[in-house]
């Protein structure tokens, strides 16, 4: 596939605008509103958290998003308007309703999403001129802007954007994400919201929405809370003029690994930056018996506290990462699997090995941590991302409300 990657976020494809700007949602000065607006009628599709608390808005867009259609998206970070009762539905509405009258567009096409302290109530006063300022805004290059005004937490905004050929035609697929903490991979783990401007069927979108989540967001863990907000939404609006992608067909794979390529990345960017993190962990299972398997005991040891805090203290502990591995669900034989730290083998069939510890303590201090499991029981690999536990996680945590 000749996949490209190339600047922009949300609005790199054609037919996409974009703004976010500050209402003083939670700070003053600070950018909290975000929308995003395609120019023409959009296909969408999303999943959504797996926990049984959730905010207004996601509970609106799951509602709207289930018709197929859309042409905006707004979100706001500072408060998730969650556990709110029929005043947080009422407000989710409101923002809908803004954007919908302003835009001149349907409201059972518009989005919605928050972000931000669970059980406050929202600022409505300052949440609706915000989305009037917001729409005054949009445009072609508000797309960093859109990624500024979703981050809580994150110390970096986060997007990412390809092209590639399908359809005979030059696709685009952009995208931007929020994550730094509540952080686990029960999807969807963080908001993304990805814009592309193919020509493709509903059910094949919601099809590769799905399985690049399961493959990038779903693989990835902070500390082990999933929110009660997370979603993952894609818009296709057609507009690189392609023949129709289904799911039967070549264009079907090769869209879907596009998407996948841009989601690992942005999982990515979550995961690095996870609150008081200061190493991103990779872990890679190589050679299980089934794919699911090797998801299963990657996400598992990314997942581990006590790896992460290993990783953190540059601490060769592989015990640690086969421990995980063991309590994870994933059928393999423990006397068989092989564990490395970087270059450095530090376990061989299931047993401890002389190494060098100077070295693991080398590849334990780079800012990408790379470990690698062989299972030897098959041929199904998966990798997981994750950081490391810090001392600054805590302090983070301990007064995020204020």
């Amino acid at each position: 596939m000749d996949l490209k990657i190339i600047s922009g976020g949300i609005t790199a494809a054609k037919g996409y605008l974009a703004a976010g700007v500050a209402a003083g949602v939670k700070y003053k000065d600070k950018k909290d509103i975000a929308l995003i607006y395609s120019q023409c009628d959009a296909v969408v599709a999303g999943v959504y958290t797996t926990n049984r608390v959730k905010a207004a808005p996601l509970l609106l867009t799951m509602e709207r998003a289930a018709s197929g259609r859309a042409r905006s998206v707004v979100v706001n970070s500072g408060n998730a308007n969650a556990c709110n009762g029929k005043r947080g539905m009422e407000d989710a509405l409101f923002m809908t309703e803004r954007v919908a009258s302003a835009l001149g567009i349907p409201v059972e096409t518009v989005l919605v999403a928050s972000t931000g302290v669970i059980g406050q109530k929202m600022p409505m006063d300052r949440v609706l001129p915000g989305i009037d300022a917001a729409v005054e805004a949009l445009a072609r290059e508000g797309g960093t802007d859109a990624a500024e005004s979703i981050m809580t937490t994150d110390t970096t905004l986060k997007q990412f954007a390809v092209s590639f050929e399908a359809g005979g035609r030059r696709i685009t697929i952009g995208g931007m994400a929020k994550g730094s903490g509540m952080i686990h991979p029960n999807m969807a783990t963080m908001l993304c919201f990805i814009t592309t401007d193919a020509t493709i069927e509903h059910k094949c979108l919601e099809n590769c929405v799905r399985q690049a989540a399961d493959r990038s967001f779903n693989m990835v863990s902070v500390d082990g809370d999933t929110s009660t907000n997370d979603m993952v939404l894609a818009l296709a609006n057609g507009e690189a003029g392609n023949s129709t992608i289904t799911g039967d067909s070549p264009d079907g794979e090769i869209f879907g690994q596009a998407l996948t390529a841009v989601c690992t990345e942005l999982a990515k960017m979550v995961a690095a930056d996870g609150e008081g993190a200061s190493k991103l962990i990779e872990v890679q299972v190589l050679n299980a018996a089934t794919e699911k398997d090797a998801r299963m005991a990657a996400r598992s040891v990314i997942s581990s506290n006590l790896f992460k805090a290993a990783v953190f203290g540059r601490d060769a502990n592989w015990g640690r990462i086969i421990c995980a591995a063991g309590y994870s669900g994933a059928e393999f034989d423990p006397e068989r699997v092989d564990i490395f730290i970087g270059d450095e083998q530090v376990a061989g069939n299931g047993a401890a090995l002389e190494f060098s510890e100077d070295r693991a303590t080398e590849f334990l201090s780079r800012d990408t941590v790379s470990v690698t499991i062989d299972l030897k029981d098959g041929t199904h690999r998966a990798t997981a991302w994750g950081c490391d536990l810090t001392y600054d996680y805590v302090r983070i945590n301990g007064d995020y409300r204020s």
